[in-house]
């Protein structure tokens, strides 16, 4: 029998073998930098849709009084809750998002590499659109939705790293031609999507190298410079999933970009905090 206070232990020693991407992502502290720094509301409820196995989840639970954890498979969720046992703040949830029904409105709904799924589980239309007016639906009045996305446009692509979720190079550069379900957004299509979907104010932000292993964030008011000094390790980019082509000196490319005051429109993903008109 495997003891739940366990869980911590054994998730260091699997990672002390040598971790492979999946394990990387989902059992990483530095899954954490991409929130540990952003000041929720004391006394606050969250929404976390999309756990994973639950990466983010023990963040939510450290810093709000209350966390909701939804998760598409039984199996992610259990991992998510079996992870998490010693939070009593935290209920995990198996399910489709449309088809749970919660009880009342939350403070932050967040959605951390979930939206671009959206095509494969709403069955709607515009299921991008369906998808973030479900999530609005979930905010209490004054409250925060919170988005991480890769961009479809990130440096990365430009210079050889496959898309993400296909493996196909150049893929979401050319507007995910051909391919059904899954599909990532630039900074404009996300801005547009987002208003479309009831939300008024969106603040920007760009997590370096990408949002699933953050070592630095910038945002619209703190884009890097030519004189700062972003961290060893992040250009060239390294695909933890998946071969890749170096096509170009990312690192000189990143100063032309910087230089030309373009930063936004190739950075490797995005976390956004949009709010609904009050």
């Amino acid at each position: 029998m495997v003891r739940s206070d366990d869980a911590p232990a054994r998730i260091e020693r699997v990672m002390a073998s040598g971790p492979f991407w999946p394990m990387l992502y989902h059992f990483s502290p530095i899954r954490e930098n991409l929130l540990n720094w952003y000041p929720f509301r004391n006394g606050a409820s969250l929404l976390e849709v999309g756990s994973g196995m639950g990466a983010l989840t023990g963040l939510f639970c450290r810093r709000v009084a209350r966390v909701t954890a939804v998760e598409l498979t039984a199996r992610r969720a259990t991992i998510t809750a079996y992870r998490n046992h010693e939070h009593e703040n935290l209920t995990a949830i198996a399910g489709n998002i449309d088809d749970i029904e919660l009880d009342g409105a939350y403070d932050y709904v967040t959605s951390i590499g979930v939206l671009e799924y959206a095509g494969r589980y709403e069955d709607a239309d515009d299921p991008y659109h369906a998808f973030l007016e479900r999530l609005r639906s979930l905010l209490s009045p004054g409250g925060t939705l919170i988005l991480a996305i890769e961009n479809r446009f990130g440096l990365k692509y430009w210079s050889g790293a496959r898309e993400d979720h296909s493996g196909e190079p150049y893929q979401s550069l050319e507007g995910y031609y051909g391919r059904d379900g899954i599909q990532t957004f630039g900074r404009s299509g996300l801005e547009s999507l987002l208003q479309r979907a009831g939300f008024e104010s969106m603040d920007f932000f760009y997590p370096v190298p990408d949002f699933k292993l953050p070592q630095e964030i910038f945002s619209d008011t703190y884009l890097p410079t030519l004189n700062h000094n972003i961290r060893p390790g992040i250009y060239p980019y390294a695909d933890h999933s998946q071969p890749r082509e170096h096509l170009f000196n990312e690192r000189l490319v990143s100063d032309s970009i910087v230089a030309e005051g373009v930063f936004p429109f190739f950075a490797n993903s995005f976390l956004v905090f949009a709010t609904p008109p009050s």
